[in-house]
């Protein structure tokens, strides 16, 4: 829907049956449900709200409730597959996939069992399912790591750290041009950038140049409009200039990012300029409407353009079933050997459904992904480093129904859990329905802004990661809705106190233990804090589905 479309009318009504329409017996259970003035402020002003973020376009599709069901092109047994959990299924699974990349899509069927693999699967073309019988039928174990399979891979930044630390899976979904360029650099030592313009961020060219336009704007006025038309996935840059001013917008402005010091944050720096992929809704002259509202201002100053971008992944999905690693010990923080599940990379409209990964050093990551959708998911086993990660600028992403279980083993010396993690200026991602039985809601630094964890339960024991140099932990519009601690710990829960012009909303009472942070920015942050002390009183209780009402 675009933006025009908006009426009061129509919020107050979509808000109003959310908000109030929901007392359900489970919410006569929780108390007596209350609607914060945060949320009757975002009803007003839904796209432009300086606290919450408007999020409710997030996922595959817009956050579509069903993914496509294509016809089933081909079963891995017909490649060789066999599901005794002795024999190497890998080549028969990969050739099964590439057979449907083959016939212009379609679904790879594995049927129920326990198949070997001895190598990564690799989801490299367009509109590609691959479909187990259900996570508690369909097994994959992995036997190998990604060191094994493809090399060292150090990080770009210097030092020791493994890179497997925080990228790749063994079911490893890009395009294939893409997997073959970075798997072609980790093993030349080339550490690569692993986003959407190439592995040194060179790979674009521009379509056109595009008029200044306000945050929360749909259409934008373009200099040329001959290369755009609907359906099209092009990429919004923006570059920032020598006072950092694009970087203090992302931390909502004013004194305390001003004052800031920017440049000595080479790691933050580098992942400017800021790269947000869209697909085209419509061409009307040079006015072209875009499927989802601008996540910034486009100012003169950041050089705002439409370009091309490496060729996406888009419409395949992983469903039904389990990848389970060989059980290793846990490595030591940074130096894991890449045991990792699944990852979504330069990729657009994807989803995973209905899936478990155990024993894994990294569970299901967002590398350079955007408008993708993980339902369903698990983190199993012995305990893993990152059970979720989203970095190098993912975007427009829903992670919902996920679980990390408590872990089966003890942490062994010199690891850190860290649970849902965003970095990297990732920006309008929604983590909803969680269970988490470990872990925190982890930033890596990075400035991530207007993203929103909700709806979640999660006993708060991990500990949060990432370089000085990546400069703050957060930028404006982050949102904590309806969040159940379970251990009482403040720390990345309560972000009244740490991040600018953002929002916690509906917090049971929690106080400061284990690592505690100060905030990045100097003065007033314009942070909002509302029915701090309850527990499932605020209505809407989801955040997130109560935004997609909005904007249907």
């Amino acid at each position: 829907m675009s933006g025009t479309h908006l009426t009061r009318r129509t919020l107050l009504t979509a808000a109003t049956a959310v908000a109030l329409g929901t007392t359900t017996a489970r919410a006569a259970a929780a108390g007596h449900p209350e609607v914060p003035t945060l949320w009757k402020e975002f009803v007003r002003s839904p796209l432009t709200h300086p606290q919450i973020p408007c999020v409710g376009r997030a996922g595959y599709r817009g956050g579509a409730s069903r993914f496509p069901r294509p016809r089933t092109v081909t079963d891995v047994t017909d490649h060789g597959a066999v599901p005794d959990g002795v024999t190497d299924c890998a080549p028969a699974i990969n050739r099964a996939i590439v057979a449907a990349g083959r016939a212009g899509g379609g679904t790879v069927t594995i049927p129920p069992g326990t198949y070997r693999v001895d190598d990564v699967l690799r989801i490299g073309d367009s509109n590609v399912v691959l479909r187990g019988a259900g996570s508690g039928r369909t097994t994959l174990y992995a036997t190998k790591n990604l060191t094994e399979l493809i090399g060292v891979y150090g990080s770009r930044y210097g030092g020791d750290k493994s890179s497997w630390s925080w990228a790749g899976g063994l079911i490893w979904m890009a395009p294939r041009a893409r997997w073959d360029s970075l798997t072609a650099a980790v093993r030349a030592r080339a550490w690569p950038f692993e986003g959407w313009t190439g592995n040194r961020r060179d790979e674009w060219e521009t379509l056109t140049p595009v008029a200044p336009a306000r945050q929360g704007s749909w259409t934008v006025t373009v200099a040329d409009p001959s290369a755009l038309h609907p359906g099209r996935l092009v990429l919004l840059r923006l570059r920032d200039d020598e006072d950092h001013t694009l970087l203090q917008h992302m931390a909502g402005g004013g004194p305390g990012p001003a004052a800031y010091a920017w440049d000595d944050k080479t790691k933050l720096t580098s992942y400017v300029p800021y790269e947000w992929p869209v697909r085209v809704h419509r061409v009307h002259g040079t006015r072209v409407t875009l499927e989802r509202p601008l996540p910034l201002d486009l100012r003169p100053e950041w050089d705002p353009r439409l370009t091309t971008h490496v060729p996406e992944l888009t419409g395949s999905g992983v469903e039904g079933l389990t990848l389970e690693a060989v059980e290793t010990p846990q490595s030591p923080h940074l130096l894991d050997k890449g045991y990792n599940g699944v990852v979504l990379q330069c990729a657009y409209d994807c989803w995973v459904d209905d899936v478990t990964v155990r024993h894994v050093d990294n569970g299901f990551g967002l590398v350079a992904a955007s408008a993708c959708t993980l339902r369903r998911t698990r983190v199993a086993g012995r305990g893993a480093h990152h059970p979720y990660f989203c970095r190098e600028g993912s975007h427009d992403n829903l992670i919902e129904d996920f679980t990390i279980e408590q872990r089966t083993v003890p942490a062994p010396a010199g690891t850190q859990l860290h649970g849902i993690n965003v970095e990297g200026l990732s920006s309008y991602n929604v983590w909803s329905r969680g269970d988490m039985r470990m872990g925190t809601f982890d930033s890596h630094r990075g400035l991530p802004f207007a993203n929103v964890r909700t709806d979640i339960t999660v006993d708060n024991n991990g500990r949060h990661g990432g370089d000085a140099v990546a400069g703050p932990l957060f930028g404006a519009r982050f949102t904590h809705w309806n969040i159940r601690v379970t251990n009482g710990r403040a720390g990345l829960m309560k972000i009244d106190g740490l991040a600018p012009y953002s929002a916690t909303v509906g917090l049971n009472e929690v106080r400061e233990f284990g690592q505690t942070d100060v905030p990045d920015f100097a003065g007033d942050l314009h942070s909002r804090l509302e029915l701090y002390g309850t527990t499932d009183t605020v209505r809407p209780r989801n955040l997130y589905e109560a935004q997609r009402a909005l904007l249907r």
